[in-house]
C-alpha cells in the first residue's frame, strides 16, 4: 500500500491480535511487523500476520517502514519502550495504563512533545456511542446537576489467567484489578465527570489466595464537580457479567451495560432520544468471563485515528495527557487501601503501594 503508515507492534501476548487486527483492517494503515524478547512467540505471530518478527526494540526502530509503535508490553515496561520510540521520532500507541507512576507518564509525555510524536493510549471503551452519547448530554446540561457516576466491573478470571504469565501474578508489574481490569472503566468516570477529588478504597483478595495481588476493589470517589460516584471491580465473580456505567444528575439517568445503552430518560425527552436509545450491541461481549472475549472495533477507531492525526497533523483522539488524571484516580485508591483512610487528590508518587 502505497504512502500507507507502517505500524510495528511491540509486545506478542495477549492484546497484540487486537491491535494487529485493527491495522489490518485500518483505512491507510500497513502492519510491519512485531516485536517480542521471546523468539518462538514472535515468529509464530508473525507468520500468521506474513509480517517481520523482530526480537529488539532497537532493531524494530531501525526499520524506515516502522512509523508508529503500539506498546502492547507488561504494564511496568511502558514506561522504558516510550522513552525509546519518541528518541527514534517514532509515533506510539500505549496500551492501559500509560505507566506505573505520574513520573513515568510525566516523562513520557514530555519526550514525545520534545520528538514532535503523536502519544496516544488505548483506553479505547472511551469511543463507544453511548458513550458519546452521554459525554455530549453532560456538555449540553440535560443531566441538570450531576449527581452519581459510578463503574461496576464483575468479571471472573481464573487462577490459570493469572499464571498464564510472570507479570500477570505480580503487582509491581501492574497485574492487580485495579490498575489491569477496572482501569477503563475507572477512565470513563474520569472521561465523563472530571477528575476526583477524593478516594477512598478497599481492596482483597477473594478468589486467587496464591498470588499476592487485589482482586476486589470497592471505592467510593468524590468528584471535583460535586458529584459522587462509586467503583465496584472484581475477578473473582464467577461467571462474569458485563460492565455496567451509570450517570445520574437532577434531570437525567444514563445506563450503559457492555456497550449497550440500557437507560436513557430526561425530564425533557429530544427527538434524538428514540436512536440513542438503541446504541450498540447486545451481543459483542465486553470481556467479562475471558481476556480475549471481546472485539476489536473500539481499538480500531483509535488506529484509525492515530492514522488520520499524523496525516493531517493534529492530536490523536486519546492523548495520554488526558489519561494522567485516571492514573492518578487509581494510584489514589491504592494508597487509600494501603493506608486505610481517604486520600485526597492531587497525589505524589508512592512506590510502597505496589507491595502486599
Amino acid at each position: 500500500m502505497a504512502n500507507a503508515l507502517g505500524f510495528g507492534i511491540l509486545g506478542a501476548g495477549m492484546i497484540a491480535p487486537f491491535h494487529a487486527k485493527s491495522v489490518k483492517a485500518s483505512q491507510g494503515g500497513r502492519l510491519v511487523a512485531f516485536c517480542d524478547m521471546a523468539k518462538d512467540r514472535v515468529e509464530k505471530i508473525s507468520a500468521e500476520y506474513d509480517v517481520k518478527a523482530y526480537t529488539l526494540l532497537d532493531d524494530m526502530l531501525k526499520d524506515p517502514e516502522v512509523h508508529v509503535v503500539n506498546v502492547c508490553l507488561p504494564n511496568h515496561l511502558h514506561h522504558a519502550a516510550v522513552i525509546k520510540c519518541a528518541a527514534a521520532g517514532r509515533h506510539v500507541l500505549t496500551e492501559k495504563p500509560p505507566a506505573m507512576t505520574l513520573r513515568e507518564t510525566d516523562d513520557m509525555i514530555a519526550a514525545c512533545r520534545r520528538a514532535n510524536v503523536k502519544f496516544g493510549c488505548t483506553v479505547q471503551c472511551r469511543v463507544r456511542e453511548a458513550i458519546q452519547a452521554i459525554r455530549t448530554a453532560i456538555a449540553q446540561g440535560r443531566f441538570g446537576k450531576l449527581l452519581h457516576a459510578d463503574a461496576y466491573m464483575k468479571w471472573f478470571r481464573s487462577v490459570e489467567y493469572y499464571h498464564s504469565e510472570a507479570w500477570r501474578s505480580s503487582r509491581k508489574s501492574g497485574a492487580g484489578v485495579t490498575v489491569q481490569h477496572a482501569f477503563h472503566y475507572v477512565d470513563l468516570l474520569q472521561y465523563l465527570m472530571g477528575p476526583a477529588k477524593r478516594v477512598q478504597a478497599r481492596m482483597d483478595n477473594l478468589a486467587h489466595p496464591d498470588v499476592r495481588l487485589e482482586d476486589t476493589l470497592l471505592a467510593f470517589v468524590d468528584f471535583q464537580n460535586g458529584a459522587q460516584g462509586v467503583v465496584q471491580a472484581s475477578t473473582a465473580l464467577w461467571p462474569g457479567t458485563d460492565i455496567r456505567i451509570e450517570v445520574n444528575g437532577v434531570d437525567g439517568t444514563a445506563i450503559v451495560v457492555g456497550e449497550r445503552m440500557t437507560t436513557w430518560k430526561f425530564r425533557e425527552d429530544r427527538p434524538e432520544d428514540e436512536a440513542i436509545r438503541r446504541l450498540g450491541d447486545a451481543a459483542q461481549a465486553t470481556g467479562a468471563s475471558s481476556p480475549t472475549a471481546l472485539g476489536f472495533a473500539d481499538h480500531g477507531v483509535v488506529v484509525q485515528d492515530m492514522i488520520d492525526a499524523v496525516n493531517t497533523n493534529r492530536e490523536v483522539v486519546i492523548p495520554v495527557s488526558s489519561v494522567r488524571p485516571t492514573l492518578e484516580m487509581v494510584l489514589a485508591m491504592y494508597q487509600s487501601a494501603a493506608k486505610r483512610q481517604p486520600v485526597d487528590l492531587p497525589v505524589i508518587d508512592d512506590d510502597s503501594i505496589w507491595e502486599m
